[in-house]
């Protein structure tokens, strides 16, 4: 997927660094992170990829528009880890 700089520059906006997001799912990789792993944005290049740091410890980039996430708030995160503890 092609960005031009107004778009990158919007997701930059959108996602700046530190943003908390969980993977959905990787569409186009061969080696993807696991769906449902809670991950930082680290940067956003110049073509529009979100670089992260997953909390598994994988680093990958994250294509919007290709690959399915979203942002979470740290209060959700907590919620999510509490469910998963008592279940």
């Amino acid at each position: 997927m092609y960005y031009n700089k107004e778009n990158v520059e919007r997701l930059r906006q959108r996602y700046p660094e530190g943003t908390r997001i969980c993977l959905d799912q990787m569409n186009d990789d061969p080696f993807p992170v696991e769906s449902g792993t809670f991950g930082k944005v680290d940067h956003v290049d110049d073509i529009g990829t979100l670089h992260c740091i997953f909390d598994n410890g994988r680093t990958l980039g994250v294509i919007p528009g290709v690959d399915d996430f979203h942002v979470i708030r740290e209060e959700s995160e907590q919620t999510e880890e509490e469910m998963n503890i008592s279940m």
